[in-house]
């Protein structure tokens, strides 16, 4: 931050060493389906404009020359004067003038890059290449990888401790953290822990420790940075997402996003972390940032299309903006505008809101949810499922239509995610009786449904 450089991701002084929101500040998210990064004033709660990277689903079906497919993640510079935004479809790292908001600079890396952050001293990005097993060195200068450095197969997201010493890299596929020494870009210890798969990590407000949280299993685990040992697990919940912290009333408390419950659960931090609060939210929370005096925490719903804001003093929701489609990381940098109503080189947000549907279980404990989204001509219907029988093909129908609109199968733990792509809301408009929100799931070859949801 441009008020405070060495701060890590998320991290955060007293209120009384910061000011508050500042029209001069923003809220940043990366929209996956739209491959937008939407431009919020935290200010005045509202969305000021899109940065355009690509174009939206569907147009990433065909041949792509240009522009970026599946905007993924968010880092920036310790002076806040570069934003970067990571997509995974397209292998690149985008480099974003924070003050004009124009594209300075781009670089394509391996194979399905996660996160990236600028190193402490703001010398040198790192990116994950969560599709292979490591690190892209990047000089954000030139923007030309200068170095790899091997890592487990998988790094999800990587993060540096601000005495610029240390780095701590979580993985996608492997139940370890790598700790790196940021001099030598060398690995100086791997620890265990209970998950193969986290997607993100963060400091507490005084360095002491690095949570990381396990999306597969709903769980966060807490490491201390001095000994770089596990000094606890916390269960929080079906598809646990990102995580901040704030300090409200003296103490530092733990913000989780908790994707499959639609909630924000808060914790305590001291040595046995204890569930204070839970905040209910929009569709599946994703991304989640703290304002500089703790006032507000913003979180990206990754199927509400948009970004909530909390008051931790009251733990209620007090503003809803919307923004783009499927928003994932989410950044909150102070002093970056030109002025408070900067829309400078944005464009007018280019999708439409998203329609939720809930999926319940007919018996059984299946779940699951369906998130519909206009394209115009065509609809995007994504569908979640979870705790079916593993290695099973299932149909997904709307309506009363006699055929499928998508297959998928479960994997080894029951799960399937996919999008099915179509005019969808057109085929169920046939029967006026009958309402395009009425889905079910069945089991391919039987005709009971295990998973059903209606809109209210």
């Amino acid at each position: 931050m441009k008020t405070i450089a060495t701060m890590a991701i998320g991290t955060l002084l007293s209120a009384s060493a910061v000011a508050a929101p500042s029209p001069l500040d923003r809220v940043y998210t990366a929209d996956q389906n739209t491959n937008t990064i939407s431009v919020f004033s935290p200010a005045s709660n509202t969305l000021l404009g899109q940065i355009k990277l690509g174009n939206q689903r569907p147009d990433v079906l065909s041949p792509l020359y240009r522009g970026e497919i599946n905007v993924h993640g968010l880092g920036f510079s310790p002076d806040h004067k570069t934003l970067i935004a990571i997509s995974n479809g397209s292998n690149s790292v985008t480099f974003i003038d924070t003050d004009t908001n124009k594209v300075k600079g781009k670089t394509y890396v391996g194979r399905s890059p996660h996160e990236g952050f600028f190193s402490a001293d703001g010398k040198e990005v790192w990116v994950v290449v969560r599709g292979e097993d490591y690190i892209s060195v990047i000089d954000p200068v030139s923007f030309k990888e200068t170095r790899r450095i091997q890592t487990e197969v998988g790094p999800g997201m990587v993060q540096f401790h601000p005495n610029g010493k240390l780095a701590f890299v979580v993985s996608s596929f492997t139940p370890t953290v790598d700790v790196i020494d940021v001099a030598s870009h060398t690995i100086v210890k791997r620890i265990g822990v209970v998950s193969p798969f986290s997607p993100f990590l963060q400091f507490t407000p005084d360095f002491s420790e690095v949570w990381m949280t396990h999306k597969d299993v709903g769980k966060v685990t807490r490491i201390s940075t001095t000994t770089l040992e596990v000094t606890g697990v916390i269960d929080t919940g079906f598809i646990t997402n990102h995580l901040a912290f704030a300090t409200v009333g003296g103490k530092v408390l733990a913000y989780v996003t908790v994707g499959g419950e639609n909630l924000v659960k808060v914790y305590s931090t001291g040595k046995e972390a204890r569930l204070l609060a839970t905040i209910a939210t929009g569709a599946l929370p994703h991304g989640i940032w703290t304002s500089d005096d703790s006032s507000r925490i913003y979180v990206g719903l990754e199927n509400g299309d948009g970004v909530q804001v909390i008051d931790p003093a009251t733990n209620k929701i007090v503003a809803t903006m919307p923004g783009g489609q499927a928003p994932q990381a989410l950044v909150y940098l102070s002093k970056v505008a030109a002025s408070a109503d900067d829309r400078a080189n944005l464009v007018p947000r280019v999708n439409q809101d998203s329609h939720n549907i809930p999926l319940k279980a007919v018996g059984g404990e299946g779940r699951g949810f369906v998130v519909v989204r206009n394209l115009g001509v065509v609809d995007a219907m994504e569908a979640f499922l979870y705790k079916l029988k593993p290695e099973t093909a299932y149909n997904i129908y709307v309506s009363s239509q006699a055929a499928p609109v998508g297959s998928f199968r479960t994997d080894a733990k029951g799960m399937a995610n996919g999008t099915m792509i179509g005019p969808v809301r057109a085929a169920a408009a046939s029967d006026a009786a009958v309402k395009m929100d009425n889905i079910s799931v069945k089991q391919v070859g039987t005709d009971d449904a295990v998973l059903v949801g209606a809109a209210p």
